[in-house]
């Protein structure tokens, strides 16, 4: 059993997977969320201080979200992130799609597996035992 406490409210609980926080946290915040999308739906062109204060969740916890990519802004948003690899400016997520690309093809890259080469015996090799 792994006991953790709460990071936010000092409950003690059993942490099974994902952020360390319990399960009346994790609730909250997934309410939070939900308050924070609808006023984004609803309104299109508010800061980031005025989602937050609107909604009173944190502005780190609104960036959060926007990183994992579970908000989205539209184009006319005033709102916008800077990729962590070009600095190019992006609606959502930690990189452009131009670095998400490069990103993947690197990881193509470094699971291909190279083909077996198979080593041809010489034409005066006539096979048969050998002994030392």
């Amino acid at each position: 059993m792994n006991l953790r406490n709460c990071p936010k409210c000092g409950k003690m609980f059993n942490y099974v997977a994902g952020p360390p926080i319990c399960d009346d946290c994790r609730k909250r915040m997934e309410d939070d969320f939900q308050k924070v999308k609808t006023y984004i739906q609803e309104n299109p062109l508010a800061t980031l201080k005025e989602i937050s204060e609107a909604n009173e969740v944190k502005v780190g916890q609104i960036k959060e979200w926007i990183r994992q990519e579970r908000l989205m802004f539209s184009k006319d948003s005033p709102i916008k992130l800077t990729c962590e690899n070009c600095g190019e400016l992006i609606e959502t997520g930690r990189f452009c799609a131009k670095c998400k690309g490069k990103v993947a093809n690197n990881l193509t890259d470094a699971f291909k597996k190279e083909a077996p080469q198979i080593k041809a015996r010489p034409k005066d090799d006539k096979g048969g035992m050998r002994f030392f």
